[in-house]
C-alpha cells in the first residue's frame, strides 16, 4: 500500500505528481564516494518500498530496476577527495546539487528530502525534509533503495582494484574487518583522509 503524507503534495491516483525523493547513502563511510539520489516517479510505484536498511540484499536488488523503469532518476556523486577537500556539508550540498541538475529537477517542484538539514539551493522553494522519510514517503524510499544498490555495486567493483580492504563486504563502513584491514595495510585511494580512523592508519 502506497502511503501519502499529509498536506499540499498533488496526486494522480497513487502517483505523486512531479514530487521529488531524495536520499542518500554512503555518509559514514570511510571509504569511497557520497552518492545521493532523487527520483521522481512517471508511472506507479512498485509495492515493498521501505527504508532500504529495512531490506535484504536480495529484495533491493530486486526492486531496484522497477524503480528505475517507473522513475525519472538522477545521481549526485561526490568522490573521497572531494569530501575531504570540502567537508562532508558541502559534499552533500553538491551531491544535491548534481542529482538535481541530473535529473533536471525545476526551482518550483516540490521536494521531500530524508533528515532534518535542507541541501538544496536555496533557489529551490518548496523543500521539505522530514526525519525518516525514507520510512515515511515511497518516493523518497525508491531513492533510498536506488542510491544503496547503486553505491554498493560500485564498492564491488572498487574491490578488485583494491582487494586487501573488503569492500565487497562492508562497502566502505567501519566495521572491525574494515578497521583490520586499514591497520595491516593502510588507507587506499579511495579512503576519506579527513576521517579520524583513517587519519590514524595513515602511512
Amino acid at each position: 500500500m502506497i502511503m501519502r503524507p499529509k498536506g499540499r503534495f498533488c496526486y494522480q491516483g497513487n502517483i505523486m505528481i512531479k514530487t521529488v525523493g531524495i536520499d542518500e547513502v554512503g555518509r559514514g563511510c570511510w571509504a569511497g564516494p557520497l552518492l545521493v539520489v532523487a527520483a521522481q516517479a512517471k508511472a506507479e510505484l512498485p509495492p515493498g518500498l521501505k527504508d532500504s536498511k529495512e531490506l535484504t540484499t536480495k529484495q533491493r536488488e530486486l526492486l531496484a530496476p522497477e524503480i528505475e523503469t517507473v522513475c525519472k532518476i538522477g545521481e549526485g556523486w561526490v568522490q573521497p577527495e572531494e569530501i575531504d577537500e570540502l567537508g562532508l556539508t558541502k559534499a552533500m550540498q553538491l551531491g544535491v546539487v548534481r542529482a538535481l541538475l541530473t535529473l533536471g529537477v525545476q526551482e518550483d517542484v516540490e521536494i521531500i528530502m530524508d533528515g532534518h538539514i535542507n541541501y538544496c539551493p536555496e533557489e529551490y522553494s518548496k523543500v521539505v525534509t522530514v526525519i525518516g522519510a525514507d520510512k515515511k514517503y515511497p518516493i523518497v524510499s525508491a531513492a533510498s533503495i536506488y542510491a544503496k544498490v547503486k553505491r554498493d555495486a560500485h564498492m564491488k567493483r572498487a574491490a578488485q582494484l583494491y582487494p586487501n580492504y573488503g569492500f565487497e563486504k562492508h562497502v566502505g563502513y567501519g566495521t572491525e574487518l574494515h578497521r583490520l584491514m586499514l591497520k595491516n595495510y593502510g588507507p587506499s585511494r579511495i579512503h576519506r583522509y579527513s576521517y579520524k580512523p583513517v587519519q590514524s592508519y595513515a602511512i
